[in-house]
């Protein structure tokens, strides 16, 4: 599962206004973050879940995430399975958990999460634009020309995404994907090559933040691991990195002959 995501496009702005609420970085709950996607699967994005309680996924068309509970619980193989059928990818389990017979373990992608500290300030852009149903064919031409992670036909449903146009193009994008109890994780940050330069996705990814807290939530974000540039503009922003991430996937077995066959 892909999750690199771009970088704001210039240098740090000096002049940042200070968010409308600040969080009291005392008293923040990280918990959440070591499974952020059940999180926002039982939570904020609880009408958008397939699955049970040991096992969830979004749509097909509105994001590739998908969590479970717990990998210690004995039944949530069998939950997968139910989930998304045999001889089907999920996402994996850490090393240290060993599979049943049967599953196959895909090649770990490595990743970095970021959090917000107290040094990052959003401000409100003037510029930038809500995007919806409407936009939904120029953002998925930007991101496809800028590859900063998956997005799909209803992945604008996760959140608010905000644009900057240009010529009457899309020309800058950034929005909000996961939303963990108490956080919000800003993702699909691009910028059209030709807008390169002039910081409109660091204005962007400001506007984002300033609205996750006005709602009284906190900014996270995740990242390549090899995309060191990205991860050190981030953190000239105020994020800092919390932990590596290995995003991996496994396959569930091929079905057996005496499973029945579903539809």
């Amino acid at each position: 599962m892909s999750v690199i995501d771009a970088a704001p496009d210039n240098a740090v702005p000096d002049n940042a206004a200070p968010a409308g609420t600040a969080p009291d970085y005392a008293v923040l709950d990280y918990t959440v973050l070591d499974n952020p996607a059940w999180s926002a699967l039982t939570g904020a994005h609880a009408h958008l879940a397939e699955g049970n309680d040991l096992a969830r996924r979004y749509p097909a068309d509105v994001s590739p995430f998908a969590a479970v509970r717990s990998w210690d619980d004995p039944g949530v193989w069998d939950a997968v399975i139910e989930l998304v059928g045999y001889d089907a990818e999920f996402p994996g389990p850490p090393e240290s958990v060993a599979l049943p017979p049967g599953w196959v373990r895909g090649e770990p992608f490595q990743g970095v999460q970021l959090v917000e500290t107290e040094r990052l300030h959003g401000r409100p852009d003037d510029e930038a634009v809500l995007l919806g149903a409407a936009d939904v064919p120029e953002m998925l031409d930007l991101v496809a020309r800028a590859q900063p992670g998956p997005f799909l036909p209803r992945t604008y449903q996760l959140g608010r995404y905000v644009g900057i146009r240009r010529d009457g193009r899309l020309a800058a994008m950034a929005g909000e994907r996961l939303q963990p109890a108490g956080w919000t994780e800003i993702s699909a940050v691009a910028t059209d090559e030709r807008y390169r330069g002039q910081g409109l996705a660091t204005r962007l990814v400001l506007d984002v933040v300033h609205h996750i807290h006005e709602r009284g939530a906190r900014a996270m974000m995740h990242a390549a691991a090899s995309n060191t540039h990205a991860i050190g503009l981030y953190e000239k922003l105020g994020f800092a990195v919390r932990q590596r991430v290995a995003f991996g996937s496994v396959r569930t077995p091929a079905r057996p002959a005496s499973a029945p066959v579903s539809g």
